[in-house]
């Protein structure tokens, strides 16, 4: 959630910066909405892989428990990638 937050305070301020035709605000803003964006992706990428790799194992060994977490993992990966 921290992410999504900072990408909004990012866009606010922009919004702001370009309203009063502030370009250092406006382009801290874009600066901050841009990181959190590529932090959230990051993220989502990283737990993706990370459930590819329990679904997988679970698969492997026929652990239908670490199979399903592995599954939820990738999911909640794919979907936080998306934003």
């Amino acid at each position: 959630m921290g992410d999504r937050l900072d990408e909004a305070k990012g866009r606010v301020k922009e919004g702001v910066g370009k309203v009063t035709d502030n370009e250092r605000l406006q382009g801290e803003g874009r600066t901050q909405a841009t990181a959190a964006k590529v932090g959230r992706k990051v993220k989502g990428t990283a737990k993706d892989a990370g459930g590819r790799i329990k679904e997988a194992a679970g698969k492997l060994v026929d652990d239908d428990g670490l199979e399903a977490r592995g599954r939820s993992d990738r999911l909640r990966g794919e979907a936080e990638r998306r934003g």
